[in-house]
């Protein structure tokens, strides 16, 4: 593994693109010098400036074949790896309350964010709610103007379709008289739409002629 100095010049060699591109095709085969050059498009002056810096540094080495032609060839093929490291320097107690108050403020605007979504969320199907609710009361008047004889009624049925109330509840709900909330309800009774269990008022389940 090299160190320090030798790192250094390493460096500086493979930050040169065309000696980057020499290595590469010599990784593949020994080339002389015409032939890098005409490989990749280099003057013979700048390669051969490259190879024998590349040969003094030991990354290259070179061998004479029988016609006395000088070939290039790697010494050791090798691997640069740079591995940065991001170390923080040391906080001080202050600074890192500061930053404790920011990550609990920034975690507690992403959860009211979440809040205030569902909120939006749940508001617009109440609306949707509203408008159907709205839609079926409608429909109940126009079906049931031959049934109920009076808004009283209408209104003292639609109490009665959610839960069961007693006389007083009824009063309280409607606004009438004790005693007309009570012959009202006995006229829904006498038809078969409201019963009477106790103390307490509900629809009948099943209303059938």
């Amino acid at each position: 593994m090299l160190e320090g100095d030798d790192i250094s010049r390493l460096l500086d060699i493979l930050g040169n693109r065309n000696r980057r591109r020499i290595i590469q095709l010599l990784r593949q085969k020994p080339c002389f010098v015409t032939e890098i050059s005409d490989r990749l498009m280099i003057s013979p002056k700048a390669v051969i400036e490259h190879l024998q810096l590349m040969e003094r540094e030991q990354i290259l080495l070179s061998k004479n074949d029988r016609s006395r032609r000088k070939y290039y060839y790697l010494s050791r093929d090798f691997k640069v790896v740079i591995d940065l490291e991001n170390i923080p320097a040391a906080l001080l107690p202050e600074e890192i309350a500061v930053i404790d108050k920011k990550n609990e403020f920034f975690s507690l605007l992403a959860a009211t964010n979440k809040l205030l979504e569902s909120r939006d969320s749940i508001l617009s199907d109440l609306e949707y709610i509203e408008r159907d609710i709205d839609r079926k009361i409608s429909d109940l008047k126009v079906t049931g103007k031959d049934i109920l004889a009076s808004e009283t009624e209408f209104n003292l049925v639609l109490a009665l379709s959610s839960c069961e109330m007693t006389l007083g509840d009824l009063e309280e709900f409607s606004g009438i008289d004790l005693t007309e909330v009570s012959g009202v309800l006995d006229g829904l009774a006498a038809k078969g739409i409201v019963k009477r269990t106790g103390e307490y008022y509900k629809v009948c389940d099943i209303y059938a002629e």
